[in-house]
């Protein structure tokens, strides 16, 4: 069995990509597409956190806050 040096036989590091991954022949300045769920979801989700956060940032309440701020934000919506 051969042995190598440790610098030879380094690991490589696995490569972290972030963001959603783009459309194949979709220009640079097009933005991804996002879902009116997924929108939906990032208001819900930003609202919970400020109620989090008025509460003082105590915690126990993640679905209590999640549910009061789904009611705000749908709420707002109008009817179809």
């Amino acid at each position: 069995m051969e042995t190598r040096p440790a610098q030879d036989r380094q690991e490589k590091t696995p490569r972290v990509v972030t963001g959603r991954a783009k459309r194949p022949g979709a220009g640079a300045s097009s933005k991804p597409s996002v879902s009116a769920c997924d929108d939906l979801q990032v208001l819900i989700a930003k609202r919970a956190h400020e109620l989090y956060m008025d509460r003082g940032c105590r915690d126990g309440r993640a679905l209590d806050d999640w549910l009061e701020a789904e009611r705000e934000v749908l709420s707002q919506i109008p009817p179809a």
